[in-house]
Parts: structure tokens; C-alpha cells; sequence
């Protein structure tokens, strides 16, 4: 009887393969899962974007299975390093499952929460962002393998977990780069009229799913505004780039916050933390629309103090051209910070920009206790909440930095 090793190509013929040059192959036999234009030699076949290649080194040994799309940086996305092993639907039912199955285990499956339910990379299925807010889903994709597979995708997110509604989001950006030409829209059920109201650890946010940036929310913050609120008790805090209220709602709501100033750029945001502050019945909160530079040195001349500030900005760095330039952003938002923070006050700040690394965040914070002449300690360097976990095999998914310094 003969058998069949892990290396061999079983189905060679019935798949384009797309080979890699010399000295390539070593990080998808660890299983990182993005293939670079720059790492390809020539492609044999003439596969259409979105279609299933087989990827092979250059000495042509089966390496893994992925869909090729030649407009996009990443040509070939891998999902799987099993030869036998179709990307069909049993294929995305199953790693679905065990996504599902992961969230539930970590507990966050109350129908009265919000929680990230599929995660990319991190879960297998690069390019698909799956958010649940009460009884809806919200899909965000990145990537052309996904959206050309997204209504099998719903389909199988319905069967499972039977939502209201699933409702589909696409950045222009990435759709341009990647090509996809699906938009925005209902895939399943009816969509919610009005914003959809979510419990987090007892305080409550209304979530606009058609219209908030990326999937509405930001569930990564969950842990670290419930950790936060803890450090912000009976302090005076300013919350910038508040959005719609998340950190400082919870350090009023949950931390006993005796006063908060919430300050953000959209007023569209600010209009719905005014509203979840009245949802909440919460009092201590002040809202202003503003340019956070431009309101922290306005606060400076007015000698204001504060004995707590968070600071969650959008992403400065958006590549690794930007990096200097997003780490110097980065110096002066903390910089002005530390001028307004009273002697032991708390810092909250964070960076959602995956080109910073925690050890360049950390630097930085070091650099502005130096310039500013004040002393940090930290109190705790936190990542994104469980449920945004970081795949050993693909370690850029772990974007998120919160950093919790006394400052004296």
C-alpha cells in the first residue's frame, strides 16, 4: 500500500502554482501566511484574482495552498499547509467554528455584548473581520479572497449563530489596492434602523453599524477602558480622541471619575458620546469638538491640570515610510500631556499603528520623561482584548500598545 507524504502534490495539476525564489520559502514553512510580490519567481498557470494556487519553493516542493491576487502587494494569501485539503466551504465552515468556539470559551458570548468573533490571521481566514453587536454581525474585509467568497461566508455565519442581520463593510482604500469591487450592504436579515445598544461591563454605547469607522466600534479597547477606569478613580481626567465615549464613560461610570473632559474631532462622534453619557446617567462628562493639538496647547495656555489623561489617537504611522514621522507625532501628543498632568497623575496612552512596535512606543514615552523632565513609572503595558489574539505564525497582527504610567 502506498501512502502519501505531507510534501507531496496529490493535486499539483488541478491548481496554477506560483513559485518562489532562492531563499524564500523558510517563512511559509512557518506558516506565515502573506506572500509578497517581491518573494515570487514565476507563476505557472494563468490564474484569474481570487483563484486557489498552490505555492512551491523553488527547489518545487509543496508549501501551502492560498488564493492569488496579482494587483495586491500580498499576490498570495495562504490558508492552508495540508495538500489534501480543498478551500471550499467544509474548509471555511470549520475554521469558523473553532473561531466561534474560541469566543466562547473566552465568555464573550452574552447576546447583550459586543465581541470580535473572527480575527484574520490570527484565526486562519486572512482578510475577514467578523464583529459581533448584539444580535447583528458586521463582516469588514480586507482582502479580494474574501469578498469574492463572502455571501458562502454569510451563509455559513447565519447557520451558525442565526443573526438579526449581517451586514457587510469595505474600506475604499483597501478595496482599491486589492481590487475588490463588492459594497457596503445588507447580506443577511434586515439592518437595525436606529444604532444598536451594547452592554460592556455595565455601561452601555450605542454602536452606529452603517456609518462608525472600521465595524463601528472599537472592541479591542474593551479590556483596557475596564482596566483604565480602575487606575481614573475620583480623578479629573481628559479623554482625547474620545469617539463615542468609550474610556471616558468608563472611567465616570466604573472608576467613580469625579469630572471628565471627552474631546474628539467628529462631531458626529461627539453627538452620540453625549447621547451614551445620558444613556449611562452619567453627569461628570463634558464634551468638545476639536483638533487634539491644537486643544492640548489651549489647555497648556490655560493652565489647566488634570490628575489623569488618555490619550487613544487614530493611526499616525500608516507605513513603514511614515514611522519617524508617526513616532514624533506620537512625542508631542505625550509631551503635551505630561504638561498637564498634576504630580501622580495617570497616563493612559496608547497607538493602534501596527508599523510601532511596543518597544518603539515604550522608547518614545522614555524620550518625552527625559524632554519633559518628569519621572514615569509604568504601571502596566497592556495589548488588545482577548478576543483580538495574535497568531504565533503571523505576529503583525499584534498592532494595539496601552501603556499605564504614574507620572510624578
Amino acid at each position: 500500500m502506498s501512502t502519501t507524504s505531507a510534501t507531496a502534490e496529490p493535486e499539483v495539476a488541478t491548481y496554477p502554482r506560483v513559485l518562489l525564489k532562492p531563499r524564500k520559502a523558510n517563512p511559509f514553512y512557518a506558516r506565515h501566511p502573506w506572500v509578497l510580490d517581491s518573494a515570487i519567481h514565476r507563476i505557472e498557470g494563468d490564474p484569474a484574482d481570487g483563484a486557489v494556487v498552490d505555492l512551491i519553493s523553488d527547489k518545487g516542493k509543496w508549501i501551502a495552498r492560498g488564493v492569488f491576487n496579482r494587483r495586491s502587494r500580498i499576490q498570495v494569501r495562504l490558508y492552508s499547509w495540508r495538500a489534501d485539503e480543498a478551500l471550499d466551504e467544509t474548509f471555511f465552515r470549520q475554521r469558523l467554528e473553532r473561531a466561534i468556539r474560541l469566543r466562547a470559551d473566552l465568555g464573550l458570548a452574552d447576546p447583550r455584548g459586543g465581541a470580535r468573533i473572527v480575527y484574520s490571521e490570527a484565526d486562519g481566514l486572512s482578510g475577514l473581520i467578523v464583529d459581533r453587536y448584539g444580535e447583528h454581525l458586521v463582516i469588514y474585509v480586507t482582502a479580494l479572497a474574501i469578498a469574492q467568497r463572502v455571501e458562502m461566508i454569510a451563509g455559513l455565519l447565519d447557520e451558525l449563530l442565526h443573526p438579526a442581520s449581517i451586514l457587510l463593510r469595505i474600506d475604499p482604500t483597501l478595496a482599491s489596492t486589492e481590487g475588490i469591487e463588492v459594497a457596503d450592504g445588507v447580506l443577511r436579515g434586515v439592518a437595525p434602523e436606529a444604532p444598536v445598544q451594547i452592554d460592556e461591563y455595565g455601561v452601555q454605547f450605542t454602536v452606529d453599524l452603517s456609518a462608525g469607522q472600521k465595524t463601528g466600534y472599537f472592541l479591542d479597547q474593551r479590556e483596557n477602558r475596564r482596566v483604565a477606569a480602575e487606575y481614573l478613580r475620583g480623578r479629573r481626567v481628559l479623554d482625547m480622541f474620545c469617539y463615542t465615549g468609550g474610556f471616558g464613560l468608563a472611567a465616570a461610570k466604573l472608576g467613580g471619575a469625579t469630572d471628565v473632559l471627552a474631546v474628539d474631532s467628529s462631531r458626529k462622534a461627539i453627538a452620540m458620546a453625549e447621547s451614551n453619557a445620558v444613556l449611562n446617567g452619567l453627569t461628570q462628562l463634558r464634551f468638545q469638538v476639536g483638533e487634539a493639538f491644537t486643544v492640548l496647547d489651549e489647555l497648556v495656555a490655560a493652565g489647566e491640570k488634570f490628575s489623569g489623561i488618555i490619550l487613544d489617537p487614530p493611526k499616525f504611522a500608516k507605513g513603514r515610510k511614515s514611522l519617524e514621522q508617526a513616532l514624533r507625532a506620537y512625542h508631542r501628543l505625550n509631551r503635551q500631556a505630561l504638561e498637564l498632568l498634576e504630580p501622580g497623575g495617570i497616563l493612559v496612552t496608547c497607538s493602534c499603528s501596527g508599523h510601532v512596535t511596543p518597544d518603539d512606543f515604550l522608547y518614545m514615552l522614555i524620550g518625552v520623561a527625559h524632554k519633559s523632565g518628569r519621572s514615569l513609572q509604568f504601571l502596566e503595558r497592556r495589548g488588545a482584548a482577548p478576543d483580538h489574539p495574535v497568531s504565533a505564525d503571523c505576529l503583525e497582527n499584534e498592532y494595539l500598545k496601552c501603556v499605564i504610567c504614574r507620572v510624578s
